[in-house]
């Protein structure tokens, strides 16, 4: 070999070696640098925000206005929760009716809460924090009271402010059953664990020894069982036309059976009927099926009278009586027409405020009433100084304002409001 190409040899060995040492390096830094990278913790890869300087770190934070922290006082102090029911039957209705008439800005404000039904919700008024007012059934306080099952006393703590409609029975069964009897030991849906529908429905069986194997789902998939003959009924105790039964049509064989109220039902339930007009999709027109119902109660935890939680459920009750004629008004519920707020509730005690509202306007009627005889008396034998001497006894100032703070403890501006309500309606309503 020549000195050319020796020399040409040597040169590209050593332009071969250099490129060599040139790629290695470049794959040795890039291993390293990948390696760093990973080693680099998870945090440290998102963009660094700069630490604020003296100046940000010793700058205070800036506190809420004063206005802010009235509005959520307001808010907090003047809002009650009713803890309801379910779309199967009429409480989550009834009380988003209360809600949409009572509601008066951040002044009052009523929360509806979706429950369980009537015994779990007794449960959440005695025990569940924030729960102001319940929605239950009347005969839960005899059941109460005999068993001892949310302590002694009861009557004492559990308290009602008004009963409100009343609950039918509803039983519809599938083919093969035409009367109760043929129930016995077959599948029976007492509606959802913890429902007023539940605890009914077992007072009821217990009371005309009907036993049955229970099971719990929602009306909807007990009416799909029924319908494929994997139960032989479902249950419902609630306000007629329910939400449920009123969707509900009759497949082959299906029906609503009967339950004539007797004597052996006590005073815990009364007669009642389900018409075609009630469901015409269940009922053949003209006809109608023997039940029987419980009454729906408001409830409240009987709250002393120096509390905020009584001064909450105290302002609910002035609302909910004074606008009560505003429920027979379209679009609200039918049933609330059937009510009577000042009825009584056997074996309950009323909450106080409540009584004492229905207490002044049971004297406001009864000094309208002596101020017509009188007048009528003036009309028919006009005595000037005989009537005013009368008219100084209709109305007595003191009592009416005794009452007023009874109505509404702890709180000067309500009591003051509802005197001179009062007093300015006796005045309207003297005839000269």
């Amino acid at each position: 070999m020549g000195m050319s190409a020796c020399r040409f040899a040597v040169a590209c060995s050593t332009m071969f070696l250099a490129l060599f040492m040139s790629v290695f390096r470049t794959l040795l830094l890039g291993a390293a640098g990948a390696a760093a990278i990973l080693a680099i913790p998870a945090s440290a890869q998102q963009p660094q925000v700069r630490p604020p300087g003296p100046a940000a770190a010793n700058r205070p934070a800036v506190p809420p206005k004063p206005s802010q922290l009235l509005l959520t006082e307001r808010i907090n102090q003047n809002t009650v929760t009713i803890i309801s029911g379910n779309p199967n039957g009429a409480y989550l209705f009834v009380a988003y009716d209360m809600s949409a008439v009572l509601d008066d800005g951040d002044n009052l404000r009523v929360l509806p809460v979706v429950g369980k039904g009537g015994y779990q919700n007794v449960k959440d008024v005695l025990h569940l924090k924030g729960v102001d007012i319940g929605l239950t059934q009347s005969n839960i306080m005899s059941y109460l009271k005999r068993t001892g099952e949310f302590g002694s006393n009861i009557d004492q703590r559990l308290t009602y402010i008004a009963k409100l409609h009343n609950e039918q029975l509803h039983i519809l069964a599938g083919k093969g059953i035409n009367s109760l009897q043929d129930l016995a030991g077959k599948k029976v849906n007492l509606s959802d664990v913890g429902s007023g529908t539940q605890f009914s429905s077992r007072l009821i069986l217990e009371i005309i020894g009907l036993k049955v194997e229970e099971i719990n789902v929602g009306q909807a998939d007990g009416y799909q069982k029924v319908k494929t003959g994997e139960i032989a009924a479902t249950v419902l105790i609630a306000g007629k036309p329910t939400g449920a039964f009123s969707k509900f049509k009759l497949e082959e064989g299906m029906k609503l059976l009967p339950l004539p109220y007797t004597d052996v039902f006590g005073t815990d339930y009364f007669p009642d009927q389900l018409t075609s007009d009630d469901y015409p999709l269940l009922i053949a027109k003209g006809e109608t099926v023997e039940t029987i119902s419980v009454g729906a109660v408001l409830a409240a935890y009987n709250w002393p009278k120096d509390t905020d939680r009584y001064r909450k459920v105290a302002q609910f009750v002035n609302a909910f009586f004074g606008k009560f004629s505003e429920f027979h008004k379209p679009p609200r519920l039918a049933s609330w027409k059937t009510m009577n707020i000042a009825a009584n509730l056997n074996g309950w005690k009323r909450f106080p405020a409540a009584q004492e509202w229905l207490d002044v306007a049971q004297q406001a009627k009864q000094a309208y009433d002596r101020s017509t005889a009188v007048q009528q008396e003036a009309v028919v034998a006009p005595a000037p100084q005989t009537l005013q001497a009368k008219a100084a006894t209709v109305v007595d100032p003191a009592i009416a304002r005794e009452q007023a703070q009874r109505a509404a403890p702890n709180d000067r501006a309500a009591q003051e409001k509802l005197f001179k309500d009062y007093m300015d309606w006796v005045q309207q309503n003297k005839k000269p």
